[in-house]
């Protein structure tokens, strides 16, 4: 009982249940690069890999903010502040996770092996940004963003700049959830002298912000069409992804953030799996 307590905090400490966000994005690159279903082999570590590199990043920002999640009423009962699990654990889990992506990364290629430090040095240097600059949103995007190029090159053993707009519609879409999120933490941000769009900003500003974001996000996708020959089921997949994200904005108003989770969480994995669904099906179908 002891063993599966501590699993569990393991497992909340990275917030697992939010792995979900970015996966399907390295999904789609990778049909996309195999021009149909990749190997066994390359999924399963493109998996590996995800699980690994996602779990020693939000492993890291909670050992990097510890201090700071202490103070803020939203964030005071995680794990690391409420004494739950020590920082040399979550350390030691953090090298772990980190051991596994460099795993995954020799298992898939050469070159995705060569590039591994330049994305451990992305996801352990993204914690660090909100302490000197408003864009770690943008810093979070390209973490993510990665996620995508990452699959392409297991799949394709070599880098095509052809990749680059789905790269890029992962950061703008990640930069305006997370832009969207930040919101709760506006005020606290400020009086800590932590920066974030939202505290530089202003909250109406963030909103319009981050609707641009997402309308780039929803152009860089479309562009992907006549770039990779993607039929109307993609193209069907977009249409009811952008319709998600407008949703997701209804449900965050300047003087109402009260649903903010329910537009966080839950419309962003329906956002990222209902793309990599109607890639698959495009596969399957055409």
């Amino acid at each position: 009982m002891a063993v599966l307590c501590k699993v569990s905090d393991y497992l909340k400490l990275i917030k697992f249940s939010h792995s979900i966000f970015a996966l399907p994005f390295a999904f789609t690159a990778a049909l996309i690069a195999a021009d149909g279903v990749p190997s066994f082999h390359q999924l399963f570590w493109i998996t590996v890999a995800m699980v690994g590199g996602r779990s020693g990043a939000m492993g890291m920002n909670r050992i990097a903010d510890r201090k700071i999640d202490a103070l803020n009423p939203r964030t005071k009962d995680r794990e690391l502040p409420r004494g739950v699990m020590k920082p040399l654990e979550a350390m030691v889990f953090t090298v772990i996770a980190f051991a596994v992506l460099l795993l995954a990364a020799y298992m898939l290629n050469p070159l995705c092996f060569k590039v591994s430090p330049f994305v451990l040095f992305v996801l352990f240097g993204y914690s660090y940004t909100k302490r000197f600059t408003w864009m770690c949103h943008m810093v979070l995007g390209i973490a993510l963003a990665l996620a995508p190029l990452g699959a392409w090159i297991a799949v394709r053993g070599t880098f095509n700049p052809e990749v680059l707009p789905l790269c890029f519609a992962v950061m703008f879409w990640v930069a305006g959830f997370d832009t969207l999120y930040g919101l709760q933490d506006m005020d606290f941000d400020k009086k800590q002298g932590l920066h974030s769009i939202p505290g530089y900003f202003g909250v109406k500003n963030s909103l319009m912000i981050a609707r641009l974001f997402h309308v780039i996000t929803i152009g860089l996708l479309l562009s992907l069409v006549p770039i990779f020959n993607l039929s109307n089921y993609y193209l069907l997949g977009v249409l009811i992804a952008s319709g998600l994200m407008i949703y997701e904005h209804s449900l965050v108003k300047p003087n109402d953030l009260s649903k903010l989770n329910i537009a966080f969480f839950n419309m962003n994995g329906y956002i990222s799996i209902t793309v990599f669904v109607f890639t698959l099906v495009h596969y399957i179908v055409s």
